[in-house]
């Protein structure tokens, strides 16, 4: 059976290749049901790389995608360094035919391109990693003129469903002000968080200003998306990003 894809609407250069999967299609049984592609969830090992399998097979992939160790953190992955590997939450490439890959279940994939292809990067930013500044990282180790940059903000947990605590607003507000915008009160002396908005609100700042967004959450859909908030166990869908190859004709 053909994968549900989704595929992002940005207007990035034609080389420039994005996907982002949903849960459908793929042999994981529940929690994990069916297309997981995390290993690290619990998920038997066979069913993730069937599920891999078919993704490369479905795409036609030139290679096979860098999985991150993902921690929450800043860590910038140079995929075009010799021996790329270690705990990221961002990889960056130039080159074509190098698969990058973020799997998320609420938090916010981001995807970066150059507005001539010839540069791309990914982004997982959960709150964590948002607030201590995966956006600047991965923008500045981009080298490119912010304005020239594409960003596809994807699949995320929404405002509605992603309650936080004060230290949460804190981690933002302390940086800059402008981030209570994107925090409600709630009736329970919390907040609701909108975590798409604090991606916008930071790349704006950086200088990217052609954003664009899945505007879809996660948390609410579990027909279509995981969601760890939701479920706690459960798998993973990924955002993959890469450039073609010139055609040769």
């Amino acid at each position: 059976m053909n994968l549900p894809l989704l595929v992002p609407a940005w207007p990035v250069g034609p080389r420039v290749r994005a996907v982002c999967t949903l849960r459908g299609g793929g042999v994981s049984a529940p929690p994990y049901a069916s297309l997981n592609l995390a290993t690290h969830v619990g998920d038997a090992s066979a069913s993730v790389c069937e599920n891999r399998q078919r993704l490369r097979t479905q795409l036609s992939l030139p290679a096979e995608p860098l999985w991150l160790e993902q921690v929450h953190g800043t860590q910038v992955l140079d995929a075009d360094a010799p021996g790329a590997i270690g705990p990221a939450d961002a990889a960056i490439t130039s080159q074509a035919g190098r698969v990058l890959a973020v799997l998320v279940a609420d938090c916010l994939p981001v995807l970066l391109a150059t507005h001539s292809g010839e540069a791309i990067a990914v982004a997982h930013a959960g709150w964590r990693g948002l607030a201590a500044g995966v956006l600047e990282r991965t923008v500045e180790a981009l080298a490119a003129p912010p304005a020239l940059l594409h960003a596809w903000l994807g699949p995320a947990i929404s405002a509605p469903q992603f309650e936080v605590g004060d230290e949460v607003r804190a981690a933002f507000v302390s940086a800059q002000p402008q981030a209570a915008e994107c925090f409600s009160a709630n009736a329970r002396g919390r907040w609701q968080c909108d975590l798409a908005g604090l991606a916008r609100q930071r790349l704006g700042a950086l200088g990217v200003h052609s954003i664009h967004e899945a505007r879809l959450c996660t948390a609410s859909d579990p027909e279509r998306f995981y969601s760890y908030r939701r479920d706690g166990q459960t798998g993973r869908i990924a955002a993959l990003l890469w450039i073609a190859a010139k055609d040769k004709t």
